[in-house]
């Protein structure tokens, strides 16, 4: 469906109140911002580009040529998204940064593969789906070290070596028991999600809408933010895995960092449909298309913004978190589709809610992009990573 334009897009953005007034946060998170980024160029970004390859030369080797080329698209296409994930793992201890950082860049790669892999047309889509999406769970699984199963199917085992890499480094992070429970929890309904929409092209919305609301209960998400945010609960997976590289991190601190990323989800979600809405066409069905009108969607990711923060912050090591919130919304509203006439009015709502932090936090992303064009003319791997 097409959104219908805002009668007063321009008085909303003026009337914006940040949800980082408070000067002590901004400054806190605005200094996690800088040493965030010496950690990442320092010893996080390395680690990526080594895994990207890695996993780009295990792509080349699948036999079948749909797959393969649908894994080698991921990795060429969306390897920004691994390597945007990877800057959460700035938080985890040095001695444990490598392995979390292995474990989201195959946990990212898996996540994107699995997206392309269920979009396929199907006799079951819910079935086929689920039994895909038993490798991304099976990874976060308390038992995951010995779930016994052998790689193998039509791409030669790469979506089994995924799952297993990221079982394999979750079990040299110090704190993995205290967040199995709730990273499982949130893969599962993250593949559900997923599975779900994708197969709304098959078997209609009400299926969807049914299965968003039984999933609201101890949340404070409508069922359409619900959905949103169980879609992007790899956010979440994320921020888990740097939590569960910290000694000290207990189960309820997981359940806390589980629902702050759960809003921070819904955010990713609407931006990204509402960015690549022209794109996709006007007739695509998308997680935007749940919203009557651009009012509505303005509204709902202004108040998200807001609830997200104040999450965030709650956190320990909260500025951090704000930190990665706000460049969860400068990734997404630094690309060019982000100024055009359907998202603008939009996007420039959503960056007041987040001043003064968003500013330094797109800068720093435009940078990167331009960076990463400038890399991909000079090769053709991925992320241009040379």
């Amino acid at each position: 469906m097409e959104l219908a334009a805002p009668t007063t897009a321009s008085q909303d953005a003026e009337k914006g109140v940040s949800a980082l007034g408070d000067r002590r946060l901004v400054a806190r998170a605005g200094l996690a911002l800088v040493v965030a980024n010496a950690r990442y160029w320092t010893s996080v970004a390395p680690v990526v580009r080594r895994e990207l390859h890695r996993w780009e030369r295990r792509a080349s080797a699948i036999d079948d040529p749909e797959l393969r080329a649908l894994a080698l698209e991921k990795l060429r296409g969306e390897g920004l998204h691994a390597e945007a994930a990877a800057m959460l793992a700035t938080l985890a201890p040095r001695a444990h940064r490598r392995a979390a950082v292995q474990a989201i860049v195959a946990l990212e790669l898996m996540f994107d593969y699995l997206d392309g892999l269920t979009e396929r047309p199907s006799a079951d889509p819910l079935r086929d789906g689920a039994r895909l999406f038993e490798a991304y769970t099976d990874a976060l699984a308390a038992d995951s070290a010995s779930n016994g199963k052998e790689p193998g199917g039509e791409d030669g085992g790469y979506l089994q070596a995924l799952s297993d890499a990221v079982s394999e480094a979750l079990r040299r992070l110090p704190a993995t028991g205290a967040i199995a429970e709730v990273a499982r929890a949130s893969a599962v309904r993250g593949a559900q999600a997923q599975v779900r929409m994708h197969a709304a092209r098959q078997l209609g919305t009400a299926q969807v809408e049914q299965w968003a609301r039984s999933e609201t209960d101890g949340t404070d998400l409508q069922w359409r933010e619900l959905l949103a945010g169980a879609a992007s609960s790899v956010l979440a997976l994320h921020a888990l895995i740097v939590a569960a590289a910290q000694p000290r991190t207990t189960r309820e601190e997981a359940a806390e960092i589980g629902s702050a990323y759960l809003s921070a989800g819904v955010l990713l979600t609407l931006l990204d449909g509402l960015v690549d809405h022209e794109q996709d066409g006007l007739g695509s069905l998308g997680y935007i298309s749940f919203y009557e009108d651009r009012d509505e969607l303005s509204e709902t990711l202004a108040d998200t913004a807001q609830r997200a923060a104040r999450r965030a912050r709650a956190l320990p090591g909260g500025a951090h978190h704000v930190m990665a919130l706000v460049g969860v919304v400068a990734y997404y509203t630094s690309v060019p589709d982000a100024r055009s006439e359907l998202a603008a009015p939009t996007v420039t709502r959503l960056q007041g809610e987040l001043e003064p932090l968003i500013s330094p936090a797109l800068a720093i992303m435009r940078a990167w992009r331009l960076a990463k064009r400038v890399r991909n003319r000079r090769s053709p791997s991925i992320g241009g990573l040379a």
